[in-house]
């Protein structure tokens, strides 16, 4: 292969204290500029739709083309950062970035919002895998685990933080500084980044074009389908069907020309480290735990208990807390400890914390839900850290760029799988709920001495019907968001037992090409 002829660059760049503490914060700063805006804007589509005039299903696009975009967009991020270079590409992705999340701010009408998302999603999809590829760089082998640590507290709570960021400043100023708080933060990291971040090699490798037109067509097949599918009621729309089928031939031409062709967009004797190929799975099992959970929290909180947009936000931090606990004590422990059995301990975690959330009821208070997400954040910050680090424990140096873009673009395919299919789960079993709930409630068991309740509430009786209505769909929403928490416990413990598929990587000299077989 083309690729394992390619020079490796050093295991580890050589930076003095200061330099090393400016550049990780810049890292970090750019880091959770993208990571942010993947939530921040959700809480400010209502406001953006009265603005320019959208409905409910076309304002969603706001959304659809940053994901879009971004999902197309992540697989060439090792090829770019090699042709132009890793501080180029890094820095100019910054300021497009910035640059995009302006242009957002200064939307007029829907159109022009969808382009510059789709921009910002561009722009964005290549600064989380450069940024996690330096970490490794500017750090040796034994500060791999906290280096992944701090990353990995931007690349997790920045989710969570989003909706609480966003709702305050859409509550207090307006939907426009959604993005617009970007630009300061954006000029601040490309000023730091040119200065203090090191140049890579820029290495002479062809494009592989048609392996990436088949890979962009399968992202952006799956990505339509899985965001349009609710709207359209899934598999009984014809645009549906040719989504899903979009997806899956090109999705295996990718896989047969992957195996077959000469110079690959991907070296596949990356996916026969084993170490490196299931932490891929784990990492769709993240996203699915990670984004799914948020998607349904923050509603639930909003419809049920009466919580405002700002309140919920805040409830679902503690989750964050949890996770920052987590993944400070993780980076001490990885190394010292098995980390499969730290991986093991946090999927626990998250089975708990799911399980606890399908106990709650609509009478509670907020304490069940504090704990819970305490609970979940713990298991998240105990699956990131040790899970990336045996990703990369056996993978040579120059491929971390290509594995950092694929384990992101695992975790953002796993979030949208799981965000559609908990989206589908909840309306259907909605509809079985109140549909068993209803049949229960009936003239004969409202009956009281031979005439029902509402008869012998005369005029208030229609009103009282109503009333009775709504409660049978509060409760079977309620039941409905409790199935989907258990649905969720369930997928947890299944992947329990796949984690000592992994094994103990050894690292190999920085020349050596990954292992062939295991």
């Amino acid at each position: 292969m083309a690729t394992a002829a390619l020079p490796h660059p050093p295991a580890t760049l050589a930076l003095d204290k200061v330099e090393h503490a400016i550049l990780t914060v810049s890292i970090m700063m750019a880091v959770l500029l993208q990571v942010l805006d993947t939530t921040i804007a959700n809480v400010a589509l209502p406001h953006m739709m009265a603005s320019m005039s959208a409905t409910q299903e076309t304002i969603n696009w706001v959304l659809t083309s940053y994901i879009v975009a971004s999902a197309i967009a992540i697989p060439i991020t090792g090829w770019l950062a090699d042709r132009v270079g890793r501080k180029r590409l890094f820095v100019w992705s910054v300021i497009a970035f910035t640059a995009a999340s302006v242009m957002c701010a200064m939307a007029q009408n829907l159109p022009e919002m969808v382009v510059f998302r789709a921009l910002q999603g561009v722009s964005g999809a290549f600064l989380v895998p450069i940024a996690q590829a330096v970490m490794f760089d500017i750090n040796p082998p034994n500060k791999h685990a906290r280096a992944m640590a701090m990353f990995g507290m931007g690349v997790m709570i920045g989710p969570i933080l989003g909706p609480v960021l966003g709702g305050w400043l859409t509550e207090n100023y307006s939907w426009r500084w959604v993005f617009l708080v970007n630009l300061p933060v954006g000029v601040l990291c490309t000023i730091l980044l040119i200065r203090y971040m090191p140049s890579a090699e820029v290495k002479k490798r062809r494009f592989d074009l048609f392996g990436f037109a088949l890979l962009a067509l399968a992202l952006g097949g799956l990505q339509m389908m899985l965001d349009r599918g609710e709207q359209l009621d899934w598999f009984a729309s014809w645009e549906v069907w040719i989504e899903c089928g979009l997806a899956i031939s090109c999705a295996w031409m990718f896989v047969v020309h992957l195996a077959t062709a000469r110079d690959p967009i991907f070296d596949p004797r990356m996916f026969a480290d084993r170490n490196f190929a299931f932490s891929l799975f784990f990492m769709v099992v993240t996203g699915v735990l990670l984004l799914a959970g948020l998607a349904l929290l923050p509603p639930l909180l909003q419809r049920l208990y009466g919580y405002s947009v700002l309140d919920s936000g805040f409830l679902t931090a503690p989750r964050g807390i949890g996770t920052l606990i987590s993944m400070m004590l993780a980076g001490r422990l990885t190394g010292k400890v098995d980390s499969r059995l730290l991986i093991f301990t946090g999927i626990g975690c998250l089975a708990l914390s799911l399980y606890q959330m399908s106990g709650f009821t609509l009478v509670m208070g907020s304490r069940p839900i504090i704990i819970s997400g305490i609970v979940q954040g713990l298991g998240l910050g105990f699956i990131f850290v040790p899970l990336q680090a045996l990703a990369f424990a056996s993978l040579p140096p120059s491929y971390r760029t290509t594995g950092a873009s694929l384990l992101n673009l695992s975790r953002n395919i796993g979030g949208s799988v799981g965000i559609s299919v908990v989206t589908f789960l909840l309306a259907r079993n909605v509809q079985v709920s109140h549909s068993d709930l209803a049949a229960h409630v009936t003239p004969y068991t409202l009956q009281i001495a031979g005439s029902t309740v509402l008869d012998r509430l005369g005029g208030l009786g229609d009103t009282a019907a109503a009333m009775l209505n709504a409660e049978i769909n509060r409760q079977a929403l309620m039941i409905a968001y409790l199935d989907d928490f258990h649905a969720m416990m369930l997928v947890t413990l299944a992947a329990m037992p796949l984690v000592w598929l992994l094994r103990k990587g050894k690292k190999p000299e920085p020349g050596a090409p990954p292992p062939i077989a295991d």
